[in-house]
C-alpha cells in the first residue's frame, strides 16, 4: 500500500471542459437517435390490431381505439402505392353507399379527403370532413397514412362505428385523376375485409408459472385454388393426458398467408366414441368420415384481426382427463379470391394450458334455436326474424342461486344471417344485452370478449333473435345442419360451469301442422299436408304470397314452443318441456341513439393537400 500523501495526483479538468464534453456527448446521442428513427415505421404498439385488407397483403390496416375520446385511430400502410388508395366502411361491404376516405393524385399533387359513394358507386367529396389526417409518412416499407374518426358524427353520410362486425372496403388507384369525382370505381381493383374495430379494453390476466402449450396445426396443406375452402384436420391429445385448464390461446399463421387464413376453430370430439378416424382435407369432401360431425364442442375460435384470447383469472376451460375425448378437430377457413395456386399452409391455434386448476371450470352453453326444419324463412325476404328462448323455467331449474357470469360470446348463423342479438329479460323486462351484431356476417365468426361480464340468475330469460335475408333464394330455408339450411345460435362462455349445456327452443310441431292446414285451405289445397310428407316438403310446396308469409310470422310470434333444457349428455332436465308458452315480455330495449357531436375545427368540403414524403401539407 502506498503511504498517505504519496498517491499520484490525477490531471484536473476545468469545469468548462467538462461541460463541453457533456454537451458533445448529448448532441452525438441525439444525432444517432434521429438517424435511427428517421425513415422507420411508426411505433407498432400504438396500433395493437392489424389486418391485411387485400389478398396479396399490399394494403394493411392497423388501428387503436380511444373509448374516452370515442375515436378510432387508423394507420393505413400501402406497400405499393401508385396514384392513390380508397378506404372506408359500408353496411355489407359493397362499394355503393359507402363512407370513404380517399388519397388521390392528379399527377402532380396528392390530396386526402373525406368522401362518400352514391348508389351508382360515384364518389363525392363530403361536405363535412370528419376523417382527420394526422400524418403521411413514406418509409422503406411503403406509405403510412395516420388518420382518425369519431365513432359517431353529425354527418348523415357517415357510417356509425359500433360494436360488432365492421365491413371495410378498399380500392387501388392505378391512374391519376384530375378530381375526386372523376375516379371511375368500376375500373379499379377493390374489395372488402371484415373486422371488429371496437375491441374491448380488457387487461391481460396474469399467467400461471406452470404454463404449457399445445399447437394444433394442419400440416402442409396445399390451399385449394378456389375462393372459399373449409379445411378439416383431426388430431389427438397424448395418451393419459390428465385434466387441465385452457387459460389462453392465440393464432399460428404461416408467414405469407396472413391474407388467406380467414378464421379457425378447434372442436373437441364427443366422448361416447372411443376412436375417430384421422383426416385432413376439405370439410365438404365426400371422403370426410361421417363421425367427424360429432366433433362440435368448441375449445377455441379465432378470426382475422383478433389477438390472443384470455380466460378470466378465476376460470379455465377444462379438457383432457376422464369423460373427455382425446380427439380434436381443427377447422381452417381459407379465403382465396385470387384463386392462387400452390400456396402451402400449416396454420392453426396454440393452446396455453395449466395443470393447476383454477377455482372455476368455464362452460360453453348453446342459446337460440334448435336445429330443426320447423323453423324456416320464406324466400325473397329481406329481414325475416326468428327467435329462440332459454326460458325462466329452465334457468330456475338449472342455474345456481349465485348465477353464472358470461365473459365471452360467439354468434352463429349460416349463409343468410344478417343480424344476431341475445338479451336478458328479468321479471318480464329486458334488462341487458349479452351480445349484439347488427352487421353480422357468417363469413366472420370469432369468440368475442364482452366489454363487461354479464350475470344471469335463476328465473332469467335469455332471448336470441336472428335476422335473415333470403332475397336470392327460390324456396324456403329451413333450420338444420347443412350450410344451405339455417341456424340461430349464441355460444356463451361463462363460469362456473353447470350441467346446462343447451337451452334452446323451436315452435311446437303440432302448431306448425295447423299452419300448413290453414294455408292449404286458402290456397286451393296446393300445400301437401299428407301424414307421410316431411316438413321440408310441406315448406317446399307452400306458395309464398303475402298471406302465407304474414301467418308464418304470426305463428312464430305467438305459438307455444318446445323447449330443449339439456344436460351435456343431451338428456333434458326433468320436467314438462313441450307446448310451453312463450315468455311474456312487458318492456323491451330502449332504442339506442348514438351521441352525435360535431367535431370543432373540421374543414368543410376541402380536401387536404398531402406531401407524401413527409407530414401532411
Amino acid at each position: 500500500m502506498q503511504a498517505p500523501g504519496s498517491r499520484k495526483s490525477l490531471p484536473s479538468l476545468k469545469l468548462r471542459e467538462v461541460a463541453s464534453m457533456y454537451c458533445t456527448m448529448v448532441a452525438l446521442f441525439f444525432i444517432i437517435l434521429v438517424a435511427a428513427l428517421q425513415g422507420t415505421t411508426p411505433r407498432e404498439n400504438y396500433f395493437p390490431y392489424k389486418v391485411p385488407l387485400d389478398p396479396s397483403g399490399i394494403l394493411e390496416l392497423s388501428w387503436n381505439v380511444s373509448y374516452t375520446e370515442e375515436v378510432v385511430y387508423f394507420q393505413l400502410l400501402s406497400k405499393e402505392l401508385k396514384y392513390g388508395v380508397i378506404f372506408g366502411m359500408s353496411d355489407r361491404g359493397k362499394f355503393d353507399n359507402a363512407d370513404l376516405v380517399v388519397l388521390w393524385s392528379d399527377g402532380e399533387n396528392s390530396y386526402f379527403g373525406d368522401a362518400w359513394s352514391d348508389a351508382k358507386e360515384q364518389i363525392h367529396l363530403d361536405s363535412q370532413q370528419d376523417y382527420q389526417l394526422l400524418k403521411a409518412q413514406k418509409t422503406s416499407a411503403g406509405l403510412f397514412l395516420l388518420f382518425k374518426r369519431p365513432f359517431s358524427t353529425c354527418d348523415p353520410r357517415d357510417y356509425l362505428i359500433e360494436d360488432g362486425t365492421i365491413h371495410l372496403v378498399y380500392g387501388f388507384l392505378d391512374e391519376p385523376s384530375p378530381s375526386l369525382e372523376a375516379i371511375n370505381t368500376s375500373a379499379i381493383q377493390k374489395g372488402l375485409q371484415r373486422v371488429q374495430l371496437l375491441k374491448p379494453n380488457i387487461s391481460i390476466p396474469k399467467m400461471p408459472p406452470d404454463l404449457n402449450t399445445l399447437e394444433i396445426k394442419a400440416p402442409d396443406v396445399i390451399i385449394p385454388n378456389q375462393e372459399t375452402t373449409y379445411w378439416c384436420y383431426i388430431t389427438e391429445l397424448p395418451d393419459h393426458f390428465s385434466r387441465h385448464h385452457i387459460v389462453m390461446y392465440e393464432p399460428i399463421i404461416t408467414k405469407g398467408n396472413e391474407a388467406l387464413v380467414h378464421h379457425m376453430e378447434v372442436f373437441q370430439c364427443a366422448a361416447e366414441f372411443e376412436t375417430f378416424p384421422h383426416f385432413s382435407g376439405p370439410c365438404d369432401s365426400k371422403m370426410k368420415p361421417e363421425r367427424l360431425n360429432y366433433c362440435r364442442h368448441v375449445l377455441a375460435a379465432w378470426a382475422l384481426g383478433a389477438k390472443a384470447f384470455y380466460y378470466p383469472e378465476e376460470a379455465g376451460l377444462a379438457f383432457g382427463g376422464p369423460g373427455s375425448s382425446k380427439y380434436l378437430r381443427l377447422e381452417v377457413h381459407y379465403h382465396n379470391p385470387l384463386e392462387m395456386k400452390g400456396r402451402r399452409d400449416s396454420s392453426g391455434i396454440r393452446l396455453y394450458y395449466t395443470a393447476t386448476l383454477r377455482p372455476f371450470d368455464a362452460g360453453i352453453m348453446e342459446l337460440g334455436l334448435v336445429y330443426t326444419p320447423v323453423m324456416a324463412i320464406p324466400p325473397k325476404e329481406t329481414d325475416f326474424i326468428l327467435t329462440g328462448y332459454c326460458t325462466d323455467k329452465c334457468t330456475q331449474l338449472a342455474l345456481p342461486q349465485s348465477g353464472i357470469h358470461i365473459f365471452a360470446s360467439q354468434l352463429h348463423t349460416h349463409l343468410t344471417g344478417r343480424k344476431v342479438i341475445t338479451v336478458i329479460a328479468r321479471e318480464g323486462n329486458v334488462t341487458e344485452i349479452v351480445n349484439r351484431d347488427d352487421h353480422y356476417s357468417p363469413h366472420f365468426q370469432e369468440i368475442r370478449m364482452l366489454k363487461k361480464v354479464v350475470s344471469v340468475f335463476p328465473g332469467d330469460v335469455l332471448i336470441t333473435s336472428c335476422t335473415y335475408n333470403t332475397e336470392s333464394r327460390k324456396l324456403a330455408t329451413v333450420g338444420g345442419f347443412s350450410i344451405t339450411e339455417e341456424m340461430c345460435v349464441n355460444y356463451i362462455h361463462y363460469y362456473p360451469q353447470t350441467q346446462l349445456e343447451l337451452c334452446k327452443s323451436a315452435v311446437d310441431p303440432g302448431y306448425l301442422q295447423k299452419y300448413f292446414h290453414l294455408v292449404n285451405r286458402f290456397n286451393n289445397e296446393d300445400v301437401c299436408t299428407c301424414p307421410d310428407s316431411t316438413v321440408q316438403e310441406q315448406f317446399a310446396s307452400t306458395p309464398w304470397n303475402s298471406f302465407n308469409r304474414d301467418v308464418l310470422k304470426s305463428l312464430y310470434d305467438f305459438a307455444p314452443i318446445s323447449m330443449h333444457c339439456n344436460k351435456s349428455s343431451a338428456v333434458r332436465f326433468p320436467g314438462e318441456w313441450e307446448r310451453q308458452p312463450l315468455p311474456k315480455i312487458k318492456t323491451g330495449l330502449e332504442e339506442f341513439t348514438p351521441r352525435c357531436q360535431a367535431t370543432p375545427g373540421l374543414s368543410l368540403a376541402s380536401p387536404a393537400l398531402v406531401n407524401i414524403d413527409g407530414k401532411k401539407g
